[in-house]
């Protein structure tokens, strides 16, 4: 027994630590866990008859990045001073770091506990004992950080020449070289072929996994024992592989590092991934992929450029009926414009520069209505994209064909699976003894089960091959005249708004956009990809206008018309013309007048018309002694003064135009034309009138 040992140690219990640093040791480091229990018996041989283990912290690091549990409750024990020593196999058992060891040394030397290991017996009230506990400490903490940096300057030097592989995704396996190749299951391979194929086609990850769930079709997983099994996608899944190089053929390795937090005063690991250029090691071409490594790049530039940054145009096409969310860029401060929904079901857009007014507190850039920009600018995208809508027809309705395909193709790989595991289950029952009945009776379920999901899939790809089936593939000739309907069919309430907005984003590279207040318009410079800009200035809307409102145009031409016309004979006109009220309705004497009330115009009035001078045109070939045809050809040379507010409405002049010199010289022609030809009466002849419009006497 050693001298260090009194009676007063002996008095109290003695705690065994038993500690090993992984989950790894503690599974199959089996021999190395037994030694730690032998000291038990040791404890006793010194003299100790209570002996209390502690292995509440096996497969915990003592580095002092997680917590200990058992350690602090051996602390708490040997600060009551219920505890004459405290032992392990070795003293780093106890703790790796300064901070842990150096308070366990402090508190044994306060209340005399002793330490014990497999060599000696330590007394912290002792000076030499205390020192050589403090080296053995440091050494300790030493040979941790010497251990960590020496393995992990080996996975580097071994990643850096791409032969250190240490998760392999799904749809690799490691080949007896050690080298990243394709897995040999067909169907694993056509799933991951689909997840680009379908982004390639969709340009976002999300429209990706919404494809796949209406579809119902699912991809393959890898459980943590590495056995394959096929799920619901989730959006992790399919992002994880548009975004891992190993799928572009490429060997990659330190995309993350670990950092350590301090919360509530206890350190925490978290990982965070790097910049591309922070990897420790990026090898094109190490392996075959799944892409080709261009086009696996430019997959990262659509989904970095799907990112909403108010300094870059959003490509990804979102939800919603606002056009133009993430191409709008304000011109005063260069922030890209924000998209709002207002009313109960949010059909109506507005777009705002609102960053200054979330940082700052300031005032807004710019803000207006998204119903006339939206519409001006789908005219402008309409107007670029109608030579090509033939050739995009025909490749619409060959994408549609070739989606059908894959999908049973899909379904195609799905139904092998399940055929190879209605075999296996087969198989099993029928090698086992029917009379055991305990084990026949559970195969037969299994068996079963697999039958009704083959019969499933089988049901499935009949719905998809019958009723889904597509019609033929569409040919040049039969799309003559999608032209024509091409504005028709992108105004039709369904048309899906995110493939407008995908073919915005194909042409348009962004929209800079200002407001004039002075003459409330919305000035919009629309950059095309091709190099091309076109500016627009639009009305703006101004506070408490709506699509219910009637334009300028009509306002001031119902304005000229009042002058000879009354409000039947007005609505009359403007239903010809095809122009509707604002909620699209054809016009009426009602609403006419409605209109000039509201806008301050006069009604018809002869006795005005008269003091006025107003005429038509036939009144003016009356006074003038000549035909309407001869005075049309006349007003149409510039050679007497007109109006005409709508283009199949009535000619308004003025008696004093007819006045002019211009209009002098005019009827001189005229009479002299008709001294050289006269024309004579024909009694036989009829007057044929065709206005069913106007009032006898009108034009």
């Amino acid at each position: 027994m050693s001298e260090k040992i009194k009676p007063q140690h002996l008095a109290r219990k003695a705690i065994l630590y038993v500690r090993q640093s992984t989950a790894y040791q503690v599974e199959n480091n089996l021999e190395s866990q037994k030694l730690p229990y032998a000291m038990e018996a040791h404890l006793r041989t010194l003299g100790w008859s209570s002996v209390e283990i502690v292995d509440e912290d096996l497969g915990r690091s003592a580095g002092g990045t997680v917590i200990r549990t058992g350690f602090e409750r051996m602390v708490a024990q040997v600060c009551l001073g219920e505890v004459g020593a405290v032992c392990a196999r070795e003293l780093s058992r106890f703790a790796r770091n300064s901070r842990d060891w150096q308070q366990l040394v402090e508190v044994c030397r306060i209340v005399d506990t002793l330490l014990i290991d497999q060599e000696a017996v330590y007394a912290p009230r002792q000076s030499n004992d205390r020192l050589l506990l403090g080296l053995k400490g440091t050494m300790s903490e030493y040979e941790l950080d010497l251990l960590r940096q020496r393995a992990q300057e080996a996975r580097t030097q071994k990643a850096r020449r791409g032969a250190f592989i240490s998760n392999i995704p799904i749809g690799f396996l490691k080949s007896e070289d050690g080298v990243l190749e394709k897995d040999p299951d067909e169907r694993i391979r056509r799933s991951i072929d689909l997840v680009f194929t379908k982004f390639l086609e969709f340009g976002s990850a999300r429209q990706v996994l919404i494809w796949f769930m209406e579809h119902e079709l699912v991809i393959p997983a890898r459980t943590m024992s590495g056995d394959i099994h096929w799920r619901r996608p989730a959006y992790g899944n399919i992002h994880r592989v548009l975004t891992n190089p190993v799928y572009g053929g490429a060997y990659a390795y330190g995309k993350t590092e670990s950092v350590v937090h301090y919360e509530s005063g206890l350190s925490k690991t978290r990982s965070r991934r790097r910049d591309r250029d922070q990897w420790v090691a990026l090898i094109p071409g190490a392996h075959e992929g799944y892409v080709e490594w261009e086009k696996f790049e430019r997959i990262q530039r659509m989904i970095r450029s799907n990112r909403f940054v108010d300094s870059e145009p959003s490509g990804a096409a979102r939800r919603g009926i606002g056009l133009l969310g993430g191409v709008l860029r304000c011109r005063r401060c260069g922030r890209m414009l924000r998209v709002y929904y207002k009313g109960d079901d949010g059909n109506f857009v507005r777009y705002a520069c609102s960053r200054v007014e979330l940082d700052t507190k300031e005032a807004r850039c710019v803000a207006f209505s998204g119903a006339t920009v939206d519409a001006a600018v789908a005219r402008e995208l309409l107007r670029v994209v109608e030579p090509a809508a033939i050739e995009a027809a025909v490749l619409a309705s060959q994408q549609e064909a070739q989606a059908h395909s894959e999908v049973l193709a899909a379904l195609q790989g799905d139904l092998e699976a399940a055929r190879y595991r209605v075999l296996r289950a087969q198989r099993q029952y029928e090698a086992i003894d029917p009379e055991n009945r305990l084990v026949a009776r559970e195969l037969e379920r299994r068996w079963n089960v697999a039958l009704q999901e083959k019969q499933a899939i089988e049901l499935r790809i009949a719905e998809e091959s019958g009723a889904g089936a597509p019609s033929n593939v569409g040919k040049l000739e039969e799309f003559q005249t999608l032209a024509h309907d091409l504005e028709s069919v992108w105004s039709d309430g369904r048309t899906d708004e995110r493939t407008k907005k995908r073919l915005l984003r194909a042409l348009v590279r962004e929209i800079v956009v200002d407001v004039d207040e002075q003459n409330s318009e919305v000035i919009l410079f629309i950059h095309w990809k091709g190099g091309v800009h076109t500016p627009l200035r639009l009305p703006r809307r101004r506070r408490g206008q709506s699509n219910g409102h009637t334009s300028k145009d009509v306002i001031e031409a119902v304005r000229s018309l009042a002058r000879i016309c009354n409000d039947q004979m007005i609505a009359g006109v403007l239903n010809r013309a095809k122009l509707l009220t604002g909620h699209g309705n054809f016009w009426s004497r009602q609403l006419i007048t409605s209109l000039r009330h509201r806008n301050g115009v006069d009604c018809y009035d002869a006795q005005r018309q008269t003091e006025q001078g107003w005429i038509n045109l036939s009144q003016a070939a009356q006074l003038l002694g000549t035909t309407r045809n001869t005075l049309r050809e006349a007003i149409e040379r510039g050679e007497i003064a007109a109006e005409r507010p709508i283009s199949c409405g009535p000619w308004i002049l003025n008696r004093q135009s007819l006045q002019s010199e211009s209009a002098r010289q005019f009827m001189e022609r005229v009479r002299s034309s008709q001294a050289h030809h006269p024309t004579t009466a024909n009694s036989k002849q009829c007057s044929l009138d065709l206005s069913t419009t106007y009032e006898k006497g009108v034009l």
